[in-house]
């Protein structure tokens, strides 16, 4: 994977260092969420022989931030809607497989 705690920092525009611990954590599970969806590793070079697309790695961020934002499992009081072209939308282009019945 080509991105780290410097760049989530950044993508979330936080200039100190004092939630770099949170901030590792939920990269790294942000990064696995994305390989169980994606089917594959993303730093696997027989997927990705030049490295990991710049929409995998923005997927990662986005999901990444996303927790970081919205750490708990509710929010009362406010309005939610999806973004477009969120994290699902970016993974639905590279995954490997589908749910779609096979032919028999």
């Amino acid at each position: 994977m080509t991105i780290d705690v410097d760049a989530l920092r950044t993508h979330l525009n936080i200039t100190g260092t004092d939630d770099d611990a949170v901030l590792a954590r939920l990269l790294s599970a942000a990064a696995s969420h994305v390989e169980a969806q994606l089917g594959f590793a993303v730093d696997d070079a027989d997927e990705f022989p030049e490295g990991t697309p710049a929409d995998v790695d923005q997927a990662v961020l986005m999901l990444a931030a996303h927790w970081y934002e919205n750490r708990e499992g509710s929010i009362v009081g406010m309005s939610i809607a999806s973004v477009p072209y969120g994290v699902a939308e970016v993974l639905a282009n590279r995954r490997r497989y589908s749910f779609a019945a096979e032919d028999t």
